[in-house]
């Protein structure tokens, strides 16, 4: 086999002048050469592609008319000078050279001398890469950075405004009290969104100022709708009328002659510019919101006029929930004191009952006293609870309220443990109620103004016992489990008697017992409360227990009957 290697051997290596061609014919960077008048005496493809002449056009072209001013060399050098002369611009810099269509390449560029024995004279050669692409992905990277950046910024503005308006509901959700609600609200609004910010609602026809904050403590009255009232200032109280009477959004102009004067809400905090937003819910004008800012601050746009229009709606939506939910309790209490009873006059006898709804529900609830004259002079005296806060619970409350009174008055020779039994009974084949608990006590008169009591607990709270002397018990006795458990077990009575002067008291778990105290607690604090008041008159100490004592979270329900102590010649004070 021939081995040799010969020149017409395809893989013959190349070698001196026909390999440096071949190198510079197939490297991917423009080559090209100049000699010390800056015309171009070589160039490899490379570098007619990259700037658009067709092979050969370039030779003896001048490199400065056609490629640029810095195409011969370093910028504004015509080549290297001698030969032995250092390159001006060592390594590689950025330059800009001209297509054959006129538009600019720019590149990175390394310019070195021609080397000696060239047989060329001074010159310089040129190698150059195209960047455009390179500097076109780093400004792509830039304006990706630069919008990544701006979505962030976007973002993390977005993520604040969500939750300073969650702040905003959260104030107005979080209590039922109108005008605590604004006031929690205002201040959230100050500085965010304004200096000043002032509310006023509309009430029938009749606007009343409910809330304001102002930046600088002080300025303004602490009560809004105090005695000392702040006037309007004339384009304010326009503005107002007609947002009131349907109008939207209003600027009010506070520039040259319409510049608030000093006695005026806005003169006061130094208002330039104002804007006046409805707190319309539908097509129901609630109120109204003013936004003020001083003339440091920038004028209400329309970024600013959008988020005032959203606070807006919402502080409409938590108006009508604290408005709906009044009505609702009103209608609630309204009925639940419908099924309670007036209690009866009985000689030698003061009777008094206090009943107070929860507060924070709108529901009817099961709470119920009763006292009613049975046969012989004796009186009943009836609290109870049935379990729930709903329709069904009052009702069942009605209907077991009204067969109590049908069992006691039916055979009233019996006593409060037997009638209560009856009461089971009944409750297990009329299902009267779910859950129910109850105190029955009856009350015999006795010669001296003395009274006998007798009871019975049906898994309530005991009565409590107020001597004539300043001291006060409970009657633990005849105490048995919920009604409707075992119908047919028996129930125990427990009596004594209630010396002139005493007074007695049945009330609901809602007036010993919450969330933050245990029962024990409660009853230690109502027997300790009711020592140091049992000189208000009967009906105001049952106020006073309930309000002291009570959860806000629960009915509280009570009922006293106080014996009349004799004549002293003194009267017990009211």
């Amino acid at each position: 086999m021939d081995t040799g290697r010969g020149a017409d051997n395809p893989a013959s290596p190349l070698s001196g002048e026909a390999l440096m061609a071949a190198l510079t014919a197939s490297a991917g960077a423009g080559v090209y050469a100049v000699d010390a008048d800056g015309h171009v005496i070589a160039c490899n493809p490379a570098a007619e592609r990259l700037l658009g002449h067709a092979p050969g056009a370039l030779t003896g072209v001048d490199a400065r008319a056609v490629l640029g001013p810095g195409a011969a060399g370093a910028t504004g050098d015509t080549g290297w000078g001698p030969a032995d002369a250092p390159p001006q611009r060592p390594g590689a810099d950025r330059a800009v050279l001209l297509r054959a269509d006129g538009t600019a390449l720019t590149v990175w560029r390394s310019v070195a001398p021609l080397p000696p024995g060239a047989g060329r004279g001074p010159g310089s050669v040129v190698v150059f890469h195209d960047i455009s692409a390179q500097r076109a992905g780093a400004d792509r990277r830039a304006e990706r950075y630069a919008r990544s950046e701006t979505k962030r910024e976007q973002a993390e503005y977005d993520l604040a405004e969500i939750t300073w308006l969650s702040e905003l509901t959260l104030a107005m959700v979080s209590t039922l009290d109108a005008d605590e609600a604004l006031g929690r609200l205002v201040r959230l609004l100050v500085p965010r969104l304004a200096d000043t910010a002032v509310i006023d609602l509309v009430e029938g026809r009749v606007p009343r100022r409910t809330a304001w904050a102002h930046q600088v403590p002080g300025v303004l009255p602490a009560d809004p709708a105090g005695p000392s009232e702040v006037p309007e200032h004339p384009a304010h109280r326009a503005a107002l009328a007609g947002v009131r009477q349907g109008a939207g959004m209003r600027n009010v102009g506070l520039s040259g002659a319409d510049a608030p004067a000093h006695g005026d809400l806005l003169g006061l905090v130094d208002a330039a510019h104002a804007l006046v937003v409805p707190l319309r819910l539908r097509a129901t004008t609630l109120g109204t919101l003013t936004l003020a800012r001083s003339a440091d601050g920038p004028p209400f746009d329309e970024g600013d006029r959008v988020l005032a229009d959203e606070v807006a709606r919402r502080t409409a939506l938590g108006l009508e929930n604290t408005r709906l939910h009044a009505a609702q309790a009103d209608i609630a209490a309204t009925l639940q004191r419908a099924l309670l009873t007036d209690l009866p006059t009985v000689p030698g006898l003061e009777l008094a009952a206090h009943y107070r709804p929860a507060q924070r529900t709108a529901e009817v609830g099961g709470d119920w006293y009763d006292a009613f004259p049975l046969p012989g002079g004796d009186v009943a005296l009836v609290v109870g609870d049935v379990t729930g806060h709903d329709i069904q619970a009052a009702s069942r409350m009605g209907e077991l309220r009204s067969m109590l009174r049908a069992l006691a008055v039916d055979r009233p020779e019996e006593d409060p443990g037997r009638i209560l039994r009856r009461l089971d009974t009944a409750q297990s084949r009329l299902t009267l109620a779910d859950s129910a608990t109850l105190v029955l006590a009856r009350l015999h008169p006795l010669p001296g103004g003395c009274w006998e009591l007798s009871w019975s607990v049906a898994g309530h709270p005991p009565p409590l016992l107020l001597g004539p002397e300043p001291a006060a018990a409970y009657l633990d006795g005849a105490h048995a489990m919920l009604l409707g458990v075992r119908p047919t077990a028996q129930r125990p009575t427990a009596r004594t008697t209630l010396p002139a002067g005493a007074t007695l008291l049945l009330y609901t778990d809602g007036l010993v017992e919450s969330r933050v105290q245990s029962i024990d607690t409660g009853m230690t604090r109502l027997r300790r409360h009711a020592v140091a008041h049992r000189d208000l008159s009967l009906p105001r100490l049952c106020a006073r227990l309930a309000r002291d004592l009570g959860d806000v979270r629960d009915d509280i329900t009570l009922i006293a009957a106080r014996l009349q102590a004799p004549p002293r010649g003194g009267r017990r004070p009211g």
